[in-house]
């Protein structure tokens, strides 16, 4: 379904409500005043700490405190914030200028927060209170086991871990990676996709079974980094070498894999996208003071024709691009996921790039600086870079785009044009 099939009756207004703007200011004032000051003392925690050690530096827990006290926590939940997509979009925005710490001391980071989607979705009441009650409080954090080395994980079709029945218990074998969040101490539980049923029909093979880490058979390898850079959490490697769990840890009902990944994904591919909107800001905002400090050629970087085009076309581009993904929020809110589809492939087909581009061209005006460590620049771009692949590479959400711009019935005017 394209948009030109969504409903628009009314129109679409993206102004923040009251109740928005309340939490906009407050969350701001938070950022402003606690989690921008305590980003040096997080680095130099990380640093001191070395690659291989994932612990959380002390001071993301005396935020989350904060956060809680302050009433900021776990905003992108309706049911728990009371806060549609669209109102949370400028928040998840002001998160991602801080984007190492600020998502989780709210409570508000992937991957706990699409497990959290699910787990209010589909988990029954017994499964609520083992995993969403202290992902909910921020006492443990979780991870997703979904993509695989072996095979093109764009097309879940393709994923050969198995999980079979036997007795009483499923039997797990595969190999995942990418697992963000795994290699935290405090990761308690992760939700594992494989096929349970080779023989059904494509998209009825998979199905999810929550699996906690400290499952006999469950060996977390390695973190791999990305762009040379260990995140926190971790991105793992994990094998599953027959991994029994109990069927009671079977989420939803068999075969129903798909449809989690696809209610899952959706929410949480647009929290992407609006918290790199945030870092592009942060990146046009160092971009916008540098040139004005630095002088070349007898001027102003500022007063340089090329670089008053690249600060003009990053704004031009983040603008678009937060409305692209207002207005997919905007649909999700008001028809669903399912309509809002295609709407949220544009938006995680645009978002990281843009973000990307708007870095580089901040890197590039700071120079050598760009490329550092002195800068947050290089870190940024990293991640950005990871997320053009992540949730569906770009490829996968342009096909989908294409496809239903190519198959979607024609307007009168069109077909007038076309003569069809």
């Amino acid at each position: 379904m394209s948009d030109r099939h969504v409903s628009y009756r009314g129109g679409m207004d993206f102004a923040m409500s009251a109740k928005a703007l309340d939490y906009h200011q407050r969350l701001t004032d938070f950022m402003v005043e606690h989690v921008v000051p305590a980003e040096a003392e997080y680095h130099r925690y990380r640093e001191d700490a070395g690659p291989k050690d994932h612990t959380v530096p002390p001071i993301v827990e005396d935020l989350k405190k904060l956060a809680k006290e302050r009433g900021l926590w776990n905003l992108f939940l309706p049911s728990e914030s009371g806060l549609s997509n669209l109102e949370y979009a400028p928040l998840a925005e002001l998160t991602g200028w801080s984007m190492e710490i600020a998502p989780e001391v709210v409570n508000c980071a992937a991957p706990d927060t699409g497990n959290m989607e699910t787990l209010h979705l589909f988990a029954n009441d017994e499964q609520r209170k083992q995993w969403l009650e202290p992902l909910l409080n921020g006492d443990i954090r979780s991870a997703f086991a979904m993509t695989e080395p072996a095979v093109a994980s764009s097309d879940a079709r393709n994923i050969e871990t198995t999980m079979l029945r036997d007795g009483s218990d499923y039997v797990i074998n595969g190999r995942k990676w990418w697992i963000t969040g795994a290699a935290d101490p405090r990761c308690k539980l992760l939700i594992v996709m494989g096929r349970t049923n080779p023989d059904a029909a494509s998209h009825q093979q998979q199905s999810m079974i929550l699996v906690p880490v400290d499952t006999p058979g469950v060996d977390i390898q390695r973190s791999l980094p990305v762009f040379g850079w260990q995140d926190q959490h971790g991105h793992c490697e994990i094998v599953f070498d027959n991994v029994r769990v109990p069927v009671e840890n079977l989420l939803h009902e068999e075969g129903s894999g798909f449809a989690i990944a696809q209610a899952r994904l959706g929410p949480g591919r647009i929290h992407h996208c609006m918290r790199a909107l945030g870092a592009a800001e942060r990146a046009l905002t160092l971009m916008v003071d540098r040139v004005q400090k630095r002088v070349a050629f007898g001027k102003p970087l500022a007063e340089q024709g090329v670089v008053r085009e690249a600060i003009a076309k990053s704004r031009n581009e983040i603008d678009q691009a937060r409305l692209l993904c207002h207005k997919a929020a905007w649909t999700i809110d008001q028809q669903g996921n399912k309509a809002a589809h295609v709407l949220v492939s544009q938006i995680k087909a645009v978002a990281p790039q843009v973000a990307c581009d708007v870095i580089d061209r901040a890197i590039q005006v700071h120079g050598g600086a760009g490329v550092s460590d002195d800068f947050p620049l290089a870190r940024l771009y990293a991640w950005h870079r990871a997320m053009r692949l992540f949730d569906g590479p770009d490829e996968v959400h342009m096909r989908t785009i294409a496809r239903a711009e190519i198959g979607r019935e024609k307007s009168p005017l069109a077909a007038a044009v076309t003569g069809a």
